[in-house]
């Protein structure tokens, strides 16, 4: 008698809960529908303007489309070079990456922000932690050219300063992060 009474409170529970759901139905495909109405009115609105869009073609903020992973190997005094990976993100935020070219050598990350001079073609790494400003010359939309820390050029041949955008090179040897 007892399971007889567990067993009718099951099932008189399914049929509440399942009517819930079925009552909810039809709710819920008219907001649907709503939607979709609403949606198709102001795409036809949309198309009926003859809005200029040109301003979204060019952002205002040129580093907006300087986002990118550059690669080069660095020269250095006491070691055969300095594998260098350099990536600008989004919101202005930047990582660099180096590993000096030594046996077991370990990678040292730097994290800050970069901020885009047009006038002066420069991009300028600003490290969140104690280390010096770097400030690199745009050569071209996938090339950057490290400068010394008063804003020239490096003492040497700048091709040995030279980082390139992922997309640009062929080959190269990536950091794994």
């Amino acid at each position: 008698m007892q399971t007889l009474k567990n067993q009718l409170k099951q099932n008189l529970a399914l049929i509440f809960f399942g009517t819930l759901l079925s009552a909810n139905t039809p709710v819920m495909a008219k907001t649907d529908f709503e939607a979709q109405e609403k949606y198709l009115r102001a795409r036809v609105n949309s198309s009926q303007q003859n809005t200029d869009h040109s301003a979204h073609a060019n952002p205002i903020d040129k580093s907006l489309d300087f986002h990118g992973v550059f690669y080069g190997y660095f020269p250095c005094n006491d070691c055969n070079g300095v594998k260098t990976t350099l990536s600008l993100k989004q919101n202005n935020n930047y990582l660099l990456v180096t590993q000096p070219a030594r046996e077991s050598s370990r990678e040292f990350y730097e994290k800050g922000k970069y901020s885009w001079n047009d006038e002066n073609r420069t991009v300028v790494l600003t490290p969140r932690n104690e280390s010096p400003i770097k400030q690199y010359r745009i050569e071209d939309e996938g090339t950057l050219i490290q400068l010394n820390s008063g804003g020239g050029k490096m003492v040497g041949d700048e091709e040995r300063y030279t980082l390139r955008r992922s997309d640009t090179v062929k080959s190269r040897e990536v950091h794994i992060h």
